[in-house]
């Protein structure tokens, strides 16, 4: 976005063609020798009966069940409002495209942040603690979006929610993998984050179009608000998931397993 409003269009995708030409360039010269030919295996393809033995084990685990609503609902809710956004910023209020960019690039380095601060969380305060605390501060700052205003107050207040947002979200989803992979048998793992993977996807597109419509039928701030009030509802869903296992001993500070969909 920031190389768009600063070069234009046409040098931008001029320089980013080349970049990929470069590195296709670069990625052929690194091969050296033949490569060798590939053995076949006799591992089955996973079938629609496999994605519904993952959702039955999904929905019938007291403590996954619980975090599976929560993981999908968060997820979906916090990126449906994320085009909405765009056209208030881009639109309505008047940012250029390089501010836009550089509040979201700015804000993903909060999840960097939280990443490198999750394993020394969860070393001294537990894994359950972690789970709860930041599943549940992860869902209070997006209503704060309603709220952007045109011009620097408003860019800093896009960057301000947007990079505090990131780092929770940083800190929660490594430990909440590790904590499903934990309660996941290990000859159902891709059964499960396989049918978790793909209904978490479904409800991102599915609110997505749904709140499209609720903003075209009022407006996208609006509609940015509906999202963050609804969020603030989550955390009680992922306080019935952990409070299934209420021991908060501090877990192994060995690196969390990483985030997945």
């Amino acid at each position: 976005m920031a190389a768009v409003g600063i070069f234009g269009p046409v040098t931008t995708v001029l320089a980013d063609a080349v970049s990929y030409l470069l590195s296709a360039a670069r990625a052929l010269r690194a091969i050296g020798g033949p490569e060798p030919h590939p053995t076949r295996t006799n591992a089955a393809r996973l079938r629609p009966a496999d994605l519904l033995d993952g959702w039955r084990h999904i929905l019938t685990h007291p403590s996954l069940r619980p975090l599976f609503f929560n993981a999908i609902l968060v997820n979906g809710l916090i990126m449906a409002p994320a085009p909405l956004l765009a056209v208030l910023m881009l639109g309505r209020l008047g940012f250029a495209p390089w501010q836009y960019g550089l509040a979201f690039g700015v804000a993903c380095t909060g999840g960097l942040l939280g990443s490198r601060l999750a394993p020394p969380l969860v070393a001294r305060f537990g894994q359950h603690r972690i789970l709860r605390t930041f599943g549940t501060l992860r869902a209070c700052w997006p209503l704060g979006l309603a709220f952007v205003s045109p011009g620097v107050p408003g860019l800093l207040v896009v960057i301000a929610v947007e990079f505090i947002l990131i780092a929770c979200c940083g800190v929660f989803n490594p430990v909440y993998a590790t904590y499903r992979l934990e309660q996941t048998p290990t000859d159902r793992v891709t059964r499960t984050l396989s049918a978790w993977s793909i209904a978490s996807n479904a409800s991102i597109a599915t609110l997505t179009v749904l709140w499209g419509f609720l903003a075209t039928v009022t407006t996208p701030r609006l509609a940015i608000a509906a999202a963050g009030l609804l969020l603030l509802a989550t955390p009680l869903l992922l306080r019935k998931a952990v409070n299934h296992h209420p021991n908060n001993t501090p877990a192994n500070p060995a690196q969390p397993a990483p985030s997945t969909p």
